[in-house]
Parts: structure tokens; sequence; C-alpha cells
């Protein structure tokens, strides 16, 4: 599988203040990665629905659900401002309670259990003292983990982390593997990837170097997720894959509702449900007490959900 190449961000204008030219790129990000899935997909079409927010602010949820590929998909952006309540912002870890919030969430669930489940995003946040960061990041959530698949998936965000930081990779691909684990299974919710919850300006580098590094975590994510779908489009699967999945996308679920801090984010905010829950799955099931027996490919997939593995240990490219 060749090396993706990102579609770069369009310039940005200097003469705006860093925060309207962060919104700005977010809201344009958006339109580009709508334009890349719906030509990935060939039949489904983004559907808007904008908001608003109560404190100010707001933003346009897309929902795609009559792909070819996608059952589900959803690319949301959102600008909003406002004062949280002051247990929401302990809670939080907001330094204060007035805030600004402008990103872009992704999450695609695709029709066939051979094509992974996919989330991303990228955000930015200013609390009312002041201090402002950066935060995001790319994991993979396959039905089936194809190991060769996995690899090539790191190396793609290896390659824009290096690019930026040579510690990045390995600080954000362990954060990830903290970050998307099901406490409750004692498992990751997939083969991971990268996760950085707070680049903060000025400790972690200048406003100029996060916001780049965060517009590269984005444009790489289009391309890489649209090759892994024309990868695994066409791979056959039946009733016994399908009852997988369903199961799987239960695990997504559970980390979704009980564990994901966005999700509490945009609750204890006041945060349009509709969109927040965009991340859920169409479909789902849950099974008492069911374990893959010894030997399956289930069972085999089950293995990998662990945190520490060495994705880059070898890296060849997917049949």
């Amino acid at each position: 599988m060749p090396t993706t190449s990102p579609i770069s961000s369009p310039p940005t204008n200097a003469a705006l203040p860093f925060r309207a030219r962060v919104e700005a790129w977010m809201r344009d990000f958006q339109d580009r990665l709508c334009r890349q899935l719906e030509a990935a997909d060939g039949r489904g079409r983004f559907q808007e629905d904008g908001w608003e927010h109560h404190g100010g602010g707001g933003g346009r949820s897309r929902v795609l659900t009559e792909g070819d590929v996608l059952e589900k998909g959803g690319v949301n952006f959102s600008a909003v401002s406002g004062t949280m309540s002051e247990q929401a912002a302990k809670v939080l870890l907001m330094p204060n309670p007035e805030y600004f919030a402008t990103g872009v969430s992704v999450v695609q669930h695709p029709r066939s259990p051979r094509v992974p489940i996919v989330h991303m995003n990228v955000r930015y946040f200013e609390a009312g003292n002041g201090e402002a960061w950066f935060g995001g990041g790319i994991d993979l959530t396959p039905i089936y983990v194809d190991e060769a698949q996995a690899r090539w998936f790191h190396g793609q965000l290896r390659a824009v982390c290096d690019a930026h930081n040579p510690a990045y990779y390995a600080r954000f691909h362990a954060w990830a593997d903290d970050y998307f684990f099901i406490t409750h299974r004692q498992e990751t919710r997939g083969v991971g990837g990268i996760f950085f919850d707070r680049l903060t300006v000025g400790k972690d580098g200048s406003a100029e170097e996060l916001f780049a590094f965060v517009q590269a975590v984005g444009d790489v994510f289009g391309p890489t997720y649209t090759t892994l779908m024309q990868q695994n489009r066409a791979l056959p699967y039946g009733a016994a894959e399908e009852k997988w999945q369903l199961v799987r996308r239960g695990r997504y679920a559970e980390f979704n509702l009980a564990i994901d801090r966005g999700t509490r984010f945009g609750l204890e905010t006041g945060g349009r449900t509709e969109s927040i829950l965009m991340s859920l799955p169409p479909r789902c099931e849950w099974h008492y007490n069911q374990v893959p027996a010894a030997g399956t490919p289930e069972a085999l997939t089950q293995s990998w959900l662990r945190k520490g593995v060495d994705w880059l240990d070898e890296t060849p490219a997917p049949s």
C-alpha cells in the first residue's frame, strides 16, 4: 500500500486574530473532509444541520447515512463559547469556567465488518484566564484486526508526528492507549493511534507551531482512512462476521457513553445532544458473558486489544 499524500491546508489569513484563524481552518477542514469521504464512498452524501449554542456560537453537524461503504458517518464542526458551572469546570479540569472552543469531530461506522470504525478530532480551547491549548488525535477500531494494515496506519501517524517533533509519536501513542481503554472491560477500544489532550500554548510550543501540527494531523486523516475504505470495501463477510461487528460496536458505545471526556464536555456545557451523540453506532448488541472461541478470528482480534503493542516494530505493506 503506498504512502498517502495529505491534501494540504489552504493558507489562512494572517491578519485575522489567532482564534478566528483557527476557527476558519476548522470550518474549511470540515468542508474538505466531507468531500473526500463522499468521493471514497461513491454514493452517500452528508446532510447538514446547523445549530446555535446557548452561550454563543454554534456549529454544523453533518451526517451521512445512505452510503455504499458507510452505514453512518459524522463530521461535526463547532465554535462555541460560554460559562460552565464551577462543578463542570472542576470535572473537566478547566482552569476557568469561561471558555471558547472550536473543533471538528469525526466518527465513521462502515456497513462491512471488514472496514474499520475510525474516530478523529482536532480542537482548540481558550479559558477565561488566558490559557489556551490544542487537542486531538486519530484512532482506529477494526472489527477484525488486520495486522499489516494496523502497522501501516501507525506508520502514517508516525510520519506526521516526526515531521513536527520526533518525540511526539511515542508519547501520543502511549497517551492513546491509556485514553482509549475500556476500564470496565480491561481492553483497548481498538488498535489505538495518537491522542493528545492538552498541548498548551507557551508550554508545549508556540501557538503557530501547535496549530501547524494540528492541521497536519487533520490533513492526513482523509487520505489514510479512505485508503483503508477502498482496501477493504469488497472483502466478503457473512452473518457471523456481522454479529461480531454488532458486539464490537457495543463496546464502542460503552466507551463513548461511560468514559469519553469529549462527550462529557458537550453534555456538561449544554451542547446539542444530537451532535454530541453522533458518534454512536446505528446498530449494536450486547450478549451475556460472550467470549470468542479459542482459535477463531474473533479471538485473534480480541488478543490485540491491549496496551503497549509496538505496531512499528516492523511495517510490512498490506497485500
